[in-house]
């Protein structure tokens, strides 16, 4: 079990960090926008995207979220992964870019493949 909760915790600290604390301290950074408008998006949906992922990556690490609440944040950043993945894919073509959110996905995998083996009624 304490190998699990060792899992568990380390894919979770990593997504928030990168998913959460990341995104809330960079924003409104010019490289931040640059980035949102190069993939062909408006400049608010980096400022909504910043928020969803704030909030996302706090149900995760806060343990007395509700499950529900975690389900839905771990298939917001599936989401996230997926659709940030194609759309470095579609604009800078095939490369790290667009394997780099897929790695993220895979954290996101192992965090959640372990939350449901430490939180089974």
């Amino acid at each position: 079990m304490k190998k699990e909760k060792i899992i568990y915790w380390v894919s979770t600290s990593i997504l928030f960090l990168m998913e959460g604390v990341m995104p809330a301290l960079t924003f409104q950074s010019e490289l931040a926008k640059q980035g949102i408008s190069h993939l062909g998006y408006p400049p608010y949906f980096g400022n909504a995207l910043a928020v969803f992922k704030v909030l996302g990556a706090l149900s995760l690490i806060i343990p007395q979220a509700p499950r529900k609440l975690k389900e839905l944040a771990y298939a917001g950043f599936t989401f996230n992964f997926i659709f940030a993945s194609i759309s470095h894919f579609a604009v800078d073509g095939f490369g790290f870019e667009s394997l780099f959110p897929l790695i993220f996905l895979g954290i996101l995998g192992t965090s959640n493949i372990y939350y449901n083996k430490l939180n089974i009624n």
